[in-house]
């Protein structure tokens, strides 16, 4: 279902954006960035996060790690990763293909400052073999993120 979401996702919001689906797995930075041929920089990664009771999305360069005095001072707390079940119950995605795309229910996205050095990033789309080739920009627009500076 979830490749489907994002599929049906990019058909209504932005029917250019080609989803590429891969016979290589691309659930890490390492494999996404030799699958797509970009470097690891370049892959758009999406942690799944809870700070007290709420879920977010923070999606970041791909060799970017979280500030954990940065993140705290922006969004308020301390951040904690959920479970691969948690997640793929949040976000209808697997570990390793979590995406801000074609989500089952709004979730607040944000991303971080790193992505905004590269023209195109690649993040990851539903499944453990699937990416978009998207600007920064567009994607942050796309799904209504807000950007901020939340890595080292």
């Amino acid at each position: 279902m979830s490749l489907e979401s994002v599929h049906a996702f990019f058909a209504e919001h932005a029917p250019d954006v080609e989803v590429v689906v891969t016979e290589a797995s691309s659930a890490t930075v390492a494999l996404a960035a030799e699958a797509h041929g970009v470097t690891p920089a370049q892959i758009a990664k999406t942690i799944c996060l809870r700070v007290g009771e709420e879920t977010m999305l923070v999606v970041t360069s791909g060799i970017a790690r979280l500030d954990n005095r940065k993140f705290k001072d922006r969004m308020g707390g301390k951040p904690r990763m959920l479970s691969g079940e948690e997640v793929l119950a949040v976000t209808s995605h697997p570990p390793g293909g979590v995406c801000p795309f074609g989500l089952p229910a709004p979730l607040p996205v944000y991303c971080d400052l790193s992505l905004k050095a590269f023209d195109e990033v690649v993040p990851a789309a539903g499944a453990t073999n699937a990416a978009v080739r998207i600007t920064p920009q567009r994607m942050a627009d796309l799904v209504g993120a807000v950007w901020v500076d939340v890595c080292q």
